[in-house]
């Protein structure tokens, strides 16, 4: 039929030996079977005689092959020859499966099918995954002409469906068949729900469709929701409105319910809304979940005064908030990080009579640490167990992150022997959590122990937990330890996937170790992994990194060969490189390329081609590409402007300098630090170092923050036009405004004043300099006492070398 094709290859999977399984007792055995023939009636009653028989001595029905003591068997007859031994057994476990088989097709008859489900689920818990093969055969061989038959086979299928065994279920299924039996609804029901996170629920419901089977009333719903966690909204609500067009199936709340739920996890609350309205529209009363479903919708959105009318709305309806309500509620302000009016909720909770419960707590300690009020988290932590109840792990990783971002290594550790000390057991999460904790701190010993702790207790790491140990340690330069790190994993038959590969090379990349890098790539390849394009890009950024650009362009190329498409990271490395190395022609030729591939440039990408063009004075091209970005909707930033704009203060274009300023600022861009100091500096090498003065001023009435470059370059433009005494109170203003002032700066003063002969003024500054607790240098000093004798003010000079030597600077030697 329709969907029959795609399950024709679970007719041929090999079938799984299960593992041995503890057997019950004959005692046990004995009194199922009492309980199997209650209302047997008649002596003659096939069901009857079958069960009397088990229990006079044909061996108990019930009591599941021992599984060992076959394979023990043997195994021994492979040694001793003695064959008819395993024969024996083999025979035995047989003749228990039929005699079983038999039993269900003769309760069959009499319809008693809870007893069948009994008989049939023990069997396949006992025989596993992978038994549905020799199950068919059995029934195949030996009951195809029982009345009965096809109430076992359907019931076989359904019981390995709810049992998850799905693959074996499909089995079973597929050969139903080709034996022309029809599966029952509930069956498929159950099919459908347990593929609800596949396509093949689609194919299932066509197939019911075509074989006109009667749909139960559970059926709409089941696809419903499986098309809705499939992120299949549309078709969900296309679904719906054929079913409601073809009146097929009266509307109920749960319909409408599952739909909501689907559309408010995709965050489509409007539409949710227009679901909920449609409830009412059809005559049905929204129930507890179809408003709790909306509510948690609106929360998530962040329309918590919607939610809050709801929730009244609810109220009125005559359906009380529970705690689930009320933790929904507490949810949402605490995604609005709104702390302040949970502590309201949870009063109303209370006037309620109803108590928090171990969610609203856990909610309360996530919102808290959110906020990075860990102190508040942990008084939580402290009222929980004041009122006896236990905390989940899910909270104390909560806790456990925040008091990494604090550094609380102390609290760390008490907060973990809390855990131990109740008997909590740590799950990926948690351990994660630690590991990446002592990674950032750089606890990288401590780090790995946790791993080691987490693979003894069978809590294996996944590539999440080994990334933050690789990336910690490859960002401390230890790369020895990271790749040994990674070996480790390799060799111990751990999966490695590309992505640890990846933060390996760009460990190696970073510090420049280019062989390092090709050394791994290499290995990925023998392993029969397939390099990404972030690979690639950490290979190119390698060589770029040394200035290997051939061979970088290389790996560009060979990213193409391989199929994989190159990405605006790829080109944008190679052209800010070829850039660097002044070959403006090679970065444009990459930038046309990349056009021509149809791979869109980024505002990273535009800028490396302005600082190029700027790079060759090619100013005006540089601002056209400015209006190339701004016609491709591409916003330029500070960056791509300063870069602009530097280009203009290198050729001293001061006008066109401010009209790119004044552009910002019509952009809404707030220019950086980094721009005013251009500005500022290309005033002053222009000479005009009082308009310089009132830009700064202008600047700092606006509040504007400013660094210290800024003023350093004014003062140096100060000293060297002969404004000394505006130099001493401007940089007497740098001390103030908290500033760390280095002996470069003052010196940068000193040499202009006194090679303008403002000895004096340059004393002043080395008394300021001394004041901060910073000593002149031997050049220094001599610069200043060269000075003195150059104006043979030698009282001066005898006066400052006993400064300094008072200073405890020994006063050099001036001929």
């Amino acid at each position: 039929m329709l969907f029959r094709s795609k399950f024709r290859p679970f007719c041929r999977f090999p079938p799984q030996l299960p593992a041995p399984k503890p057997t019950i007792s004959s005692a046990a055995a004995a009194e199922a079977a009492d309980e199997l023939f209650i209302d047997s009636s008649t002596s003659k009653n096939p069901v009857r005689e079958i069960l009397t028989l088990a229990k006079r001595g044909h061996g108990p029905l019930f009591l599941p092959p021992n599984r060992t003591r076959v394979d023990r068997q043997s195994r021994g007859a492979g040694k001793d020859g003695n064959f008819m031994d395993w024969e024996v057994a083999r025979t035995r476990l047989e003749d228990a499966r039929l005699a079983r088989l038999e039993t269900c097709h003769a309760l069959a008859r009499e319809g008693r099918l809870k007893e069948i489900n009994s008989v049939l689920q023990q069997m396949l818990h006992e025989e596993g995954s992978g038994s549905a093969p020799s199950f068919c055969e059995l029934l195949q061989n030996n009951f195809r002409d029982w009345d009965s038959c096809s109430i076992v086979w359907d019931m076989l299928t359904n019981i390995y469906s709810r049992l998850e065994m799905i693959h074996d279920a499909l089995y079973v299924l597929s050969k139903m068949d080709s034996l022309n039996m029809q599966a029952s609804i509930s069956t498929y029901d159950s099919l459908m729900y347990n593929l609800r996170h596949t396509d093949m629920v689609w194919d299932i419901y066509k197939e019911i469709r075509a074989r006109g089977v009667t749909h139960s009333e559970y059926t709409y719903d089941i696809l419903i929701d499986s098309l809705c966690k499939q992120q299949r909204l549309q078709d969900a609500i296309s679904f719906f409105q054929d079913m409601q067009g073809r009146k097929e199936v009266k509307s109920c709340n749960v319909t409408f319910n599952t739909l909501m739920s689907g559309l408010c996890n995709a965050g489509l609350v409007e539409v949710a809304k227009s679901i909920f309205s449609l409830i009412l529209k059809y005559g049905l009363r929204p129930d507890r979940y179809s408003y709790t479903t909306l509510i948690h919708g609106l929360c998530v959105a962040g329309s918590m005064e919607e939610a809050l009318k709801l929730s009244e709305d609810m109220e009125k309806d005559g359906i009380l908030l529970d705690v689930v309500a009320y933790n929904i509620l507490i949810n949402g302000y605490r995604l609005l990080g709104l702390m302040s009016e949970v502590s309201k909720l949870i009063n109303m909770m209370t006037l309620q009579g109803l108590r928090p419960d171990l969610i609203t707590y856990t909610i309360l300690i996530t919102g808290h640490c959110e906020k990075g009020d860990v102190e508040e988290g942990l008084r939580v932590r402290r009222e929980v167990i004041a009122r006896g109840i236990q905390l989940n792990i899910v909270a104390y990783s909560v806790l456990l992150n925040a008091l990494f971002k604090k550094g609380k290594i102390g609290e760390v550790h008490q907060l973990l022997g809390e855990i131990e000390a109740i008997g909590l057991h740590m799950d990926l999460v948690a351990y994660s959590i630690l590991i990446h904790g002592y990674c950032k701190l750089g606890e990288i010993e401590r780090a790995l122990q946790v791993c080691q702790m987490m693979c003894s207790k069978q809590v294996m790491p996944n590539s999440f937990t080994h990334g933050a140990t690789l990336s910690s340690l490859c960002k401390k330069g230890m790369l020895v330890e990271a790749r040994w790190y990674l070996d480790n994993l390799a060799s111990s038959g751990q999966m490695v996937d590309i992505i640890l590969y990846n933060i390996v090379i760009d460990g190696y990349a970073k510090i420049g170790d280019v062989d390092g890098a090709l050394e791994l790539y290499e290995q990925i390849l023998k392993l029969g992994l397939s390099p990404t394009i972030v690979t690639y890009n950490t290979l190119i950024f390698a060589f770029c990194k040394i200035e290997k650009l051939t061979v970088a362009e290389h790996f560009l190329r060979q990213i193409e060969l391989n199929g994989i498409n190159p990405t605006v990271v790829t080109y944008t490395t190679l052209m800010n490189a070829f850039v660097g190395a002044g070959n403006t022609d090679s970065m444009l030729r990459l930038f046309n390329e990349m056009i021509e591939k149809a791979i869109m440039p980024n505002v990273i990408t535009y800028s490396v081609v302005m600082k190029g063009l700027c790079k060759q004075g090619r100013l005006q091209k540089a601002i056209d590409i400015l209006k190339d970005m701004h016609i491709s909707g591409i916003c330029a930033d500070q960056i791509t402007y300063n870069i602009l704009m530097q280009g203009f203060c290198e050729v001293q274009n001061i006008e066109m300098a401010f009209r790119i300023h004044d552009e910002m600022l019509q952009h809404n861009l707030m220019p950086t630090p980094v721009t005013y100091n251009l500005l500022i500096n290309i005033l002053c090498l222009k000479g005009k170092v009082d308009c310089a003065e009132k830009f700064l001023d202008s600047l700092l009435d606006k509040g504007v923050r400013l660094r210290k470059f800024a003023y350093t370059t004014i003062v140096k433009a100060q000293c060297a036009k002969g404004m000394p005494g505006k130099a001493i109170m401007l940089f007497d203003k740098i001390i103030r405004s908290g500033f760390e002032v280095s002996i470069k700066d003052f010196s940068a003063a000193i040499n202009r004043l006194c090679k303008r002969n403002f000895v004096n003024e340059a004393t002043i500054f080395l008394k300021m300099m001394l004041y901060v607790g910073i000593y002149p240098d031997e050049e220094l000093c001599t610069v200043i006492c060269s000075a003195f004798i150059k104006k043979n003010e030698l009282q001066s000079l005898f006066a400052l070398q006993a400064m300094i030597v008072k200073s405890g600077i020994l006063a050099p030697d001036i001929q």
